[in-house]
């Protein structure tokens, strides 16, 4: 008996607070990203997983949505200076995201342009630590422990003495 009242709460007491035991849920506020044009200008959470991280001109990463890159309704865009905070943006690649930010569109596409880690919400624990853009692992250092040198000697320095003196007393006879 008690067993089986255990096993109706745990199918109950769920569905009462609205829980989800699916790892890929998003969460109630959140749109999918086919829904993101309703909320232009905005704030809103988007969610969906990211099929593919492009580069476009100058630095610039998109997080695509659909396969078709080209005819997607939605992207999020991360322009260079940002890319540096956020770290290796390309982890999130296959992932389930929920990004959070200003729904705008630009040229007939609604976007939301990543600036922050936060804006990632729990999906931002992969991108962590930032990976040093200018950093070459097979580049060799130029920095070294230095080269022992013996400290420079004193110059001597040569007094020149004035003209000689004469010690005796003018007022005594020789």
């Amino acid at each position: 008996m008690r067993i089986a009242i255990f096993a109706s709460s745990l199918v109950v007491i769920p569905s009462l607070f609205n829980l989800s035991f699916a790892g890929n849920a998003s969460k109630p506020d959140c749109v999918s990203f086919t829904e993101a044009s309703r909320h232009l200008g905005m704030y809103q959470c988007v969610s969906g997983t990211v099929l593919h991280v492009e580069s476009g001109r100058n630095g610039t990463k998109f997080l695509s949505f659909c396969q078709d890159s080209g005819s997607c309704p939605f992207r999020v865009v991360v322009f260079p200076g940002d890319v540096k905070k956020l770290g290796n943006i390309v982890q999130l690649e296959g992932r389930q995201i929920e990004i959070r930010g200003t729904v705008q569109n630009y040229e007939g596409r609604s976007e939301i342009v990543l600036r922050r880690p936060q804006q990632l919400g729990d999906a931002a624990f992969c991108l962590f630590p930032p990976v040093p853009t200018d950093y070459d692992v097979e580049r060799t250092p130029h920095n070294s422990a230095g080269s022992f040198r013996h400290p420079k000697r004193p110059k001597k320095s040569v007094v020149k003495q004035g003209s000689a003196l004469s010690i005796e007393d003018p007022e005594e006879p020789q």
